[in-house]
């Protein structure tokens, strides 16, 4: 089964977990939390539209989150 694809609307979100995570909280209150995110997204509180992949094989010791991978990514004002 291929992993699902979502598009969404969000803001970026700096978290003091774990020593520090970035993750995404989109416009419905959902929290995804990005395997790599691009650099450029690294500003909390950017909002921003993206397709992400839910990623199944991720394991993560945090407890914040659904992590997903950023496929695209545009910058919102």
């Amino acid at each position: 089964m291929p992993a699902k694809k979502k598009k969404i609307k969000g803001q970026i979100t700096y978290l003091q977990l774990e020593g520090g995570i970035w993750g995404i909280v989109d416009d419905k209150g959902n929290e995804w939390l990005p395997i790599s995110l691009p650099a450029e997204l690294m500003k909390n509180g950017l909002k921003i539209k993206a397709e992400i992949r839910i990623s199944d094989d991720f394991l993560s010791g945090g407890m914040w989150g659904v992590p997903v991978e950023v496929l695209k990514h545009e910058v919102l004002n």
